[in-house]
């Protein structure tokens, strides 16, 4: 399979906002807070939702929206709709329209209700045959191969359903959608139109970060 339109292959290493640069630390018993619009806001053990029943291995790649692409990684994990499914009952969820997955490192980012729903879309606990650690999203990621990397938050401890659309630390970077098929990059401009805007500001980008992650 091609890459998506405008993408390069790179390999796959930790980046992000450098805001974000430094790895959190994993409780010894990780849970994910359930919030939002739902009748019973809870919190459960990480464990229990990665050992909910029709766990996947997928083999998708993650596609970073300043142009560099990781093919062919292999995840293991449950699929949202399962998890949704599990919470829906569990919860009562109600009236939502989008869900914000928020990590222990502060990050979140928001996906319309109907693409976390949709098929290839994990929380994720293995890549690549092992457990996921600091440097790769322990004790659990999102998995949402169809959009771009930033919409992929690490260390997921926070499920918020929520009716109307959180650009958080992304901001107007960011796209409500940020679907890699359509460009989606951000909400102004054609996607395009970026390409050599991000290329440009990559390689300062990952100073950045990986300055701020020698400080971990």
């Amino acid at each position: 399979m091609g890459l998506p339109p405008g993408q390069r292959v790179a390999e796959h290493v930790p980046f992000g906002l450098p805001e974000f640069a430094v790895r959190p630390e994993v409780p010894d018993r990780p849970a994910v807070t359930v919030t939002g619009l739902v009748r019973r806001p809870t919190q459960l053990a990480a464990a229990e939702l990665a050992g909910l029943a029709g766990r996947v291995e997928l083999r998708a790649g993650l596609h970073c929206v300043t142009t560099w692409s990781a093919p062919d990684l292999c995840w293991s994990g449950v699929p949202f709709a399962a998890v949704h499914a599990f919470l829906a009952e569990r919860v009562g969820v109600r009236g939502a329209r989008w869900v914000t997955f928020g990590g222990l490192d502060g990050y979140r980012s928001t996906l319309a209700l109907e693409d976390a729903l949709a098929p290839g879309v994990l929380l994720a606990d293995r890549l690549a045959g092992a457990g996921l650690d600091r440097d790769t999203g322990a004790p659990m990621r999102l998995v949402a191969p169809a959009h771009y990397g930033y919409k992929n938050v690490k260390h997921v401890c926070l499920i918020e359903y929520r009716r109307d659309y959180d650009a958080g630390p992304a901001g107007w970077k960011g796209h409500p959608r940020g679907r890699v098929a359509r460009e989606e990059r951000s909400r102004f401009l054609p996607g395009r139109m970026w390409r050599p805007v991000w290329r440009a500001l990559l390689p300062r980008a990952r100073a950045v970060y990986e300055a701020g992650r020698a400080r971990d």
